[in-house]
């Protein structure tokens, strides 16, 4: 069985905006019953978030205000891909730079699209453990405060709406998936 009768395809399009981070796009497509249809979206490098396991089973947050939603978020720790930069570097980057925190292992867990009706945003999924403590080195306009809660308490804290972070939510479940022995990890060194 094929997807044709879903597929939407590409007649023309333009940039609608070009900044810092986001590169709004309009597109023109053909929908498969040959009608056209608008679609608006971001495009986007990519990311990476990473579920730092440290030695006592704690996992390693970060509490940071996020503007576009006027609130401080409880987060695991994520940042975008920089242009030719390989996805484990980028997540052993962030974790270093955002919790100063380095890691002896990571495990590529998979991937999420976060908003796919109007981004191409994918966020791969790591895992970091045999965490060893650093400096840190935020960029600049950045505040993030470093925090650790263990499994239970994060469910808890996801059970009472207090996390609204879709990729940590996320993070979460494989978390839980994993320590079940349900979904797998494979180890490796950092690169």
């Amino acid at each position: 069985m094929t997807d044709d009768h879903l597929i939407e395809r590409r007649r023309e399009g333009e940039q609608v905006f070009l900044g810092r981070l986001l590169d709004v796009r309009r597109d023109t497509v053909a929908l498969p019953d040959a009608s056209q249809a608008t679609r608006e979206y971001i495009v986007h490098p990519g990311a990476v978030m990473v579920v730092p396991v440290l030695d006592d089973g704690r996992l390693l947050m970060e509490r940071q205000f996020r503007y576009p939603v006027g609130t401080v978020l409880l987060e695991f720790p994520a940042g975008k891909l920089d242009a030719g930069e390989s996805v484990q570097f980028c997540a052993q980057r962030e974790l270093a730079e955002e919790t100063g925190y380095r890691a002896a292992e990571w495990a590529r867990a998979g991937v999420l699209h976060n908003a796919p009706a109007y981004a191409t945003e994918v966020i791969e999924i790591w895992f970091a453990r045999g965490l060893r403590s650093g400096p840190r080195s935020l960029d600049v306009g950045e505040f993030i405060e470093v925090t650790t809660l263990d499994e239970a308490e994060l469910d808890a804290a996801a059970g009472r709406g207090e996390v609204t972070d879709a990729k940590t939510l996320i993070g979460l479940l494989w978390l839980q998936k994993w320590r079940a022995g349900r979904w797998p990890l494979h180890w490796r060194a950092p690169v």
